[in-house]
């Protein structure tokens, strides 16, 4: 397809059963409500289910769209939706790795992971893990995992400290639970490979607009609206990516999804690259162990 991909470009997804994490607002519900206006059957995986049930009633009338509660940042909240949705759905074809926090003041998840690894990267492991034997029967299906141009900023991976106990830098923290986004996309999809049937995928929305930017430092909340205009773009174009990721036809597991301008700030999506050391082998496999140890979830492939 050319340059000019659009939400018009999305297939019927009439069948098709989406789950979206982080849909009431920004890009997850972007990308939730695209799905249920292409067919989809739709669940809003949110943290504040009053916050889901006001974000469902902005959706289409004929809509198929449902609440879901989950608190990424406590194992015992994904354990219990993962529980809950084994009994409400019959498969899932796509998987939207979508919520997240990003440079918050230091803080702890309840299982005393720092906010934005246990949000962003260990909550999305352990609930993929915990679902994914709902996608694997479903031909076509997917995970797509949304993660940032900020995995190119301060990134590593500290396994020396994961958790940031020694020392916090809110930016350097963020940076490291995008690049483990990245790197657990990586890693699924050569777990996922010899089954055949579910890819997985990863996106970035470039520089979208969004609620998750509250949380910058002053210096950078002051100068945005000043160069906004250049760098980036509304919620709705970011959602193409991950939109692109989840629908098209021609997209293939391993690859990643972002929009195609200068910097990867805007522009409509395409298949870009990520920082070289975003596909080392080595360090996507001993996350992966990491975080099974982490979490206590394991995952039913590789």
């Amino acid at each position: 397809m050319s340059k000019q991909w659009t939400d018009r470009d999305i297939p019927d997804q009439k069948g098709r059963v989406a789950v979206v994490t982080g849909a009431n607002t920004g890009l997850g519900f972007d990308t939730a409500k695209v799905l249920a206006d292409h067919g989809a059957t739709v669940v809003l995986a949110v943290r504040d289910v009053e916050k889901g049930k006001q974000a469902a009633a902005r959706f289409g009338a004929g809509a198929d769209v449902t609440v879901q509660e989950l608190d990424l940042a406590s194992l015992d909240s994904v354990r219990a939706t993962a529980a809950d949705l084994h009994t409400t759905l019959p498969k899932i074809d796509l998987l939207i790795n979508n919520a997240g926090v990003m440079y918050p003041p230091r803080q702890t998840t309840r299982d005393g992971f720092e906010l934005q690894f246990g949000t962003n990267h260990l909550g999305h492991f352990a609930f993929t893990g915990l679902v994914l034997d709902l996608l694997l029967p479903a031909a076509g299906s997917r995970v797509v995992t949304v993660a940032s141009v900020a995995h190119r900023i301060r990134a590593a991976i500290h396994f020396d400290d994961l958790q940031w106990e020694n020392s916090y830098d809110r930016v350097a923290a963020y940076g490291q639970a995008k690049l483990a986004n990245l790197m657990f996309s990586y890693e699924l999809q050569r777990r996922l490979a010899p089954h055949g049937t579910t890819a997985a995928i990863a996106a970035h929305p470039g520089v979208a607009r969004t609620e998750l930017m509250r949380n910058s430092p002053a210096i950078a909340r002051a100068l945005f609206p000043a160069v906004a205009p250049l760098i980036s773009q509304s919620s709705a174009m970011g959602a193409l990516p991950i939109l692109r990721a989840a629908t098209d036809p021609a997209a293939l597991g391993g690859q990643y999804y972002g929009p195609a301008g200068p910097g990867g700030y805007r522009g409509r999506p395409e298949v870009v690259a990520s920082s070289p050391q975003s596909y080392d082998l080595a360090t996507q496999r001993r996350l992966w162990a990491v975080s099974e140890d982490l979490t206590g979830v394991k995952f039913p492939v590789g």
